[in-house]
């Protein structure tokens, strides 16, 4: 699907070439603020980084959706490492500075659950966040994912320390109330 709607103010778009300008600015704009939890910031150095990044979720066939609020960019949302053998996926997000504590990343959240349970077949949801992130593990727990445990030392950051990751789920025969 190209375009997932949500609200009246929030919808999701596939990621396209034609995204990487705006991208790549808002990363190079809030390389700070960005590069805490997201080491890829330091990779991105110029808007080819991006091309090349899209251009890899295509080849390697990851749904990834522009996070279009008010007719902005406000981040990107998707599948990463989809395993259709064992029916799962993990969803990963990051957002904009100024679209923060909007609700717009949980709605996504809740939105793409649902299409990867309805339409995509799959069983099971992973969320993986920072030990330290508070906001980033909020998502999850609001929206009744269960804590599996944590990942010593998962992810390598940009100031060159480890971070312990979160590993949150979701299944398909969970009952929350929002399903």
């Amino acid at each position: 699907m190209q375009t997932i709607p949500i609200n009246a103010e929030l919808f999701l778009k596939r990621v396209e070439l034609s995204d990487a300008k705006t991208i790549f600015e808002t990363i190079n704009n809030q390389r700070t603020y960005l590069r805490k939890w997201l080491p890829f910031v330091d990779y991105t150095r110029e808007i080819e980084d991006s091309i090349r990044f899209i251009k890899a979720l295509y080849r390697d066939e990851e749904n990834v959706y522009v996070l279009n609020y008010q007719n902005n960019f406000a981040g990107l949302i998707g599948f990463r490492g989809t395993d259709n053998f064992n029916k799962k996926a993990e969803i990963g997000y990051w957002l904009s500075e100024p679209f923060q504590k909007k609700g717009i990343v949980t709605n996504a959240v809740k939105t793409l659950v649902k299409y990867a349970f309805t339409e995509l077949d799959i069983n099971r949801i992973e969320i993986n966040c920072a030990e330290k992130n508070e906001a980033s593990k909020r998502i999850p727990q609001k929206l009744g994912f269960l804590l599996e445990g944590i990942e010593r030392e998962g992810e390598l950051l940009s100031d060159g320390l480890f971070a312990n990751l979160e590993r949150y789920s979701l299944l398909k025969s969970d009952r929350v109330n929002w399903l």
